[in-house]
């Protein structure tokens, strides 16, 4: 059993920047990659950022460059640093864990989902 909680989110005007959290409940954190998706109503989910168990990263394109993801391990949580936020990044940004990095890339490898923050860029 793997419970995420996700926190930070709120309402920015764009070019400013949030940090997102991720806390995770359970042992052995440390053996699971880790991945940041999003989703308004009415769209289809969208991959984000991933970190591996080493701690190699990937990224989609759309946030490639603004948004840096990475994990604390002893603290269990995993963090998403947004900068420079557009209008186009408002969504719920849910947190997702599983064990083998492409596949939780993929969203089809994803063994925990969580509850999922609100971020809204607003003008």
């Amino acid at each position: 059993q793997v419970q995420l909680v996700e926190s930070g989110g709120g309402v920015v005007q764009a070019g400013g920047s949030l940090r997102l959290s991720c806390a995770a409940s359970g042992e052995t954190f440390s053996k699971y990659a880790m991945a940041w998706f999003r989703q308004a109503p009415d769209d289809e989910r969208e991959f984000v950022a991933a970190i591996s168990r080493a701690g190699g990263t990937t990224y989609a394109d759309s946030v490639k460059g603004r948004f840096t993801i990475t994990r604390d391990n002893a603290k269990n949580t995993v963090f998403l640093e947004m900068n420079n936020l557009k209008l186009e990044d408002t969504d719920t940004y849910y947190c997702a864990a599983g064990e083998a990095f492409w596949m939780v890339v993929a969203g089809t490898g994803v063994g925990y989902w969580g509850q999922g923050t609100q971020v809204t860029v607003s003008s």
